[in-house]
């Protein structure tokens, strides 16, 4: 555990670092975990996530219907990116963002006295250090993504074996991604070694790239609509806001989640949640369920939906 004297002069310590869980019990968690996340990937309805919550919240929100009406102009693109961001909180290219609030509630653990002053900082900073990772990368994408265009997988219309070729992009990003979250995730139970010891705002910032990164493979209907008006207006200082208002679209519901936590309970449940081995489950579990199903649903399931290898149904699938 850390000290006192390190928390003060490391300031990227927390009060209470992972802890290596019993060998039985890590196991157990991490398979529990991993057999949640295959769970989810088979009941997991697109349908309903893109079309009856995504496309309903974004037509009620912008007033009119999402899909088909034009983007008319800068301002409207931009409200657009936001609205479409977070409309799509909960569809399978951004689920896994969930995952952030065990390593933002060891960040933001704080063992002084749960002052205002306090309780505020304890849920700004890892929100920050959080977005500072999201938006390196989706801004840089939203740059790259203007100047090469149609040139990127992402937005053809091609298609190899049946499968199009942007979902192909889909498959590979979000496989990389799944990969990576499952790593930290075995990282934080103890499993395998951790790259981010004691180091808990690296990690942080990392899985904050990680989520940006779910736009350099996000196939969701309403950001294909975004995409293409970011490459029509040639500009990629627009494709870099707009790319980053859709990732903070994205992570609002659980940075609002997270905020009711921190406030209602004054900082209380970052302190309990930052014993050694609530922070290390949380983390380990969230983690490593929401990367298998990342992996498993884009890598198997998507896949087999085109006809490449199998992948079991559901009746409303």
């Amino acid at each position: 555990m850390t000290s006192r004297s390190a928390t003060r002069n490391d300031p990227g310590s927390t009060p209470a670092d992972f802890v290596r869980l019993a060998p039985a019990r890590r196991l157990r968690i991490a398979l529990l975990s991993a057999a949640a996340g295959v769970l989810l990937a088979v009941l997991w309805s697109f349908e309903f996530v893109d079309s009856v919550i995504g496309d309903n919240v974004a037509n009620t929100v912008l007033g009119h219907d999402a899909k088909a009406t034009a983007i008319g102009g800068t301002v409207a693109g931009l409200v657009f990116a936001f609205v479409s961001g977070f409309a799509g909180t909960f569809t399978a290219c951004n689920i896994a963002m969930v995952a952030a609030v065990g390593p933002m509630s060891t960040v933001g653990a704080d063992d002084r006295a749960p002052t205002a002053s306090h309780t505020v900082r304890a849920l700004l900073r890892p929100v920050g250090w959080l977005t500072v990772g999201m938006l390196a990368v989706s801004a840089s994408y939203g740059v790259l993504g203007v100047l090469l265009g149609d040139r990127l997988p992402q937005l053809s219309t091609d298609t190899v074996d049946g499968m199009p070729v942007r979902l192909i992009q889909s498959s590979v990003v979000f496989g990389l991604i799944g990969l990576a979250l499952t790593y930290l995730g075995l990282a934080a139970l103890g499993a395998l070694p951790d790259i981010f010891a004691n180091r808990p705002v690296t990690r942080l910032v990392a899985l904050g790239a990680l989520v940006g990164g779910f736009v350099v493979g996000r196939p969701y209907p309403l950001f294909n609509k975004l995409f293409h008006w970011a490459v029509d207006t040639g500009n990629p200082l627009y494709g870099a806001l707009a790319f980053s208002l859709q990732s903070l679209g994205n992570v609002l519901i659980v940075t609002l989640i997270f905020a009711v936590l921190v406030l209602v309970t004054r900082g209380g449940f970052l302190r309990w949640i930052a014993a050694p081995t609530r922070a290390a489950v949380l983390t380990g579990a969230l983690l490593v369920a929401l990367g298998v199903f990342t992996v498993v649903y884009w890598d198997l399931r998507v896949p087999a939906l085109f006809g490449v290898g199998w992948f079991p149904t559901m009746p409303y699938n």
